[in-house]
């Protein structure tokens, strides 16, 4: 009885450390927007600084946490890890440019639908067998998103709205890839996307005219709240599930707009507020599917 007792508690605290990693992930990783916002550059200058730190935090944080090194990693994950690199470059770019011509809370209800992307991806590229609940997940996001995009048609934000849509869909792509390739470093792919978008936006990037705080704040958010809350994601999956983690990310498309209302008096319209309602339930109730399938596979063994 002592034992069983034990052995619940030490569960229960591995689940309790599992999910504030991913809580703590999802909050930094929610404030993104409010950097490049007051970095107070073009989104050329923006995504070259922004890839620049991160081709600098990346490696080192592989170095840290990746037990065969940065050399033996990048070796061990061959020619895929470039195409996921070059995936990872249309996703922050994507993400960057989104920021700078449409309304926070739309770029980060789009991105909300990575899961069912994923999984359509997933079905094309790997002819993974799609359930009827995933494929019904699919139309409500997509639906979810058609909302979104509607209310912006009319105030000129589709443009940016149709940018978060091709850095959503880079990233389920490579999310596919990965999943196919499981060899190749994660870290690695995030780490070379930073250098091949610095190398691209730097031909269009002045950096030379930057000023100090420019500098300091694309620092910050290269150097430590993007590496960081990107390793607590990971990190949380040896103790909580994929499904679990990705659930808890959520959280991140609820807080990024609250952050935009606080620090730029940014409103989410009608649109944004019933799309993202009916994504991030879908998502929510998908994710919880996914979870209950796993365990019961579990304990079916």
């Amino acid at each position: 009885m002592t034992r069983i007792s034990a052995t619940s508690f030490s569960n229960h605290n591995t689940k309790l450390q599992g999910f504030s990693l991913a809580i703590l992930g999802a909050v930094l990783m929610s404030i993104d927007p409010i950097f490049i916002r007051f970095a107070g550059v073009s989104g050329f200058d923006t995504a070259f600084l922004f890839g620049l730190f991160t081709a600098i935090s990346m490696p080192i944080v592989l170095q840290l946490n990746d037990k065969r090194g940065l050399v033996q990693a990048i070796k061990l994950s061959g020619w895929p890890l470039l195409l996921t690199a070059s995936l990872m470059v249309g996703s922050a770019a994507g993400l960057v440019f989104s920021i700078k011509n449409t309304s926070i809370a739309n770029t980060f209800v789009i991105l909300s639908a990575t899961p069912a992307l994923a999984a359509v991806f997933s079905w094309l590229l790997l002819r993974e067998i799609t359930s009827r609940a995933t494929w019904l997940s699919i139309i409500a996001v997509m639906i979810g998103i058609s909302v979104v995009v509607s209310g912006s048609v009319g105030s000129g934000n589709w443009f940016g709205d149709l940018l978060a849509l091709l850095s959503v869909t880079c990233l389920a792509i490579m999310f596919t890839l990965l999943r196919k390739y499981r060899d190749v470093s994660r870290l690695a792919t995030v780490g070379l996307g930073g250098m091949l978008l610095a190398i691209v936006m730097l031909f269009f990037a002045t950096p030379t005219e930057y000023n100090l705080n420019t500098w300091l704040i694309m620092a910050a958010m290269g150097l430590f709240t993007a590496p960081i809350c990107r390793v607590l994601a990971m990190v949380a999956t040896r103790h909580i599930t994929a499904a679990e983690v990705s659930m808890t990310m959520m959280l991140e498309t609820v807080l990024a707009p609250i952050w935009a209302l606080l620090f730029f008096n940014e409103i989410p319209a009608l649109e944004s507020l019933i799309g993202g309602g009916i994504i991030l339930i879908t998502v929510f109730f998908y994710t919880l599917s996914s979870m209950q399938t796993h365990n019961n596979s579990r304990q079916a063994k």
